[in-house]
């Protein structure tokens, strides 16, 4: 059974990882980048700010910082426990994929760019929430851009950005809550 959906997620990951072209190529690199994101997580830290006032911000900023080193070691535990090569470091697959990241090192499962964009994208969709909440949608469609960028550019199998989204979108939940908890406790709301 577990052989037969790893077959299937190679095949899912190739066919959407040949559906590329270079045309698309520079987006999808610098989409997979994350420093490229620091202009917009600096935009969302100040609609944050906006939101929930000095004080709360601050707890925020202790919160997401706990949550991203929480998703971020989580995700390298499982990976070297795991320890699935990544699609580009896979001989077999080597003829047959567009592999167009910079480098193929570590493992495979699962995908910290997933885990960790959407954790973020639920901790500050709830953080802004209900003064910004049209922003839900476009943070969950940058999370799933950030999760597809590691399929088209060749490291990561569709499962590994699924359980990545899963696992970031209930710590990013987790974090929020015990931030509300926080707040109450301390009489910041």
């Amino acid at each position: 059974m577990l052989e037969q959906l790893l077959q299937l997620d190679t095949k899912v990951f190739t066919f959407l990882n040949q559906l590329g072209n270079p045309s698309w190529d520079g987006f999808w690199i610098f989409v997979t980048e994350k420093r490229n994101h620091i202009p917009l997580m600096v935009i969302l830290l100040i609609l944050v700010y906006k939101n929930l006032g000095l004080k709360r911000f601050l707890l925020s900023l202790v919160f997401i910082a706990l949550m991203a080193t929480w998703t971020d070691q989580i995700t390298n535990l499982l990976k070297y426990s795991v320890r699935r090569p990544r699609p580009c470091s896979v001989d077999a697959l080597s003829e047959t994929i567009r592999y167009i990241n910079k480098r193929c090192s570590s493992f495979s499962f699962f995908s910290g760019h997933s885990s960790n964009s959407m954790a973020i994208a639920i901790m500050i969709a709830n953080l802004i929430t209900p003064k910004y909440k049209k922003l839900f949608i476009p943070l969950l469609l940058w999370a799933f851009c950030m999760g597809y960028s590691r399929i088209y550019v060749g490291v990561h199998y569709p499962i590994d950005v699924i359980c990545g989204f899963t696992f970031g979108a209930i710590s990013g939940y987790i974090f929020y809550k015990l931030f509300v908890i926080t707040s109450k406790k301390l009489n910041f709301i």
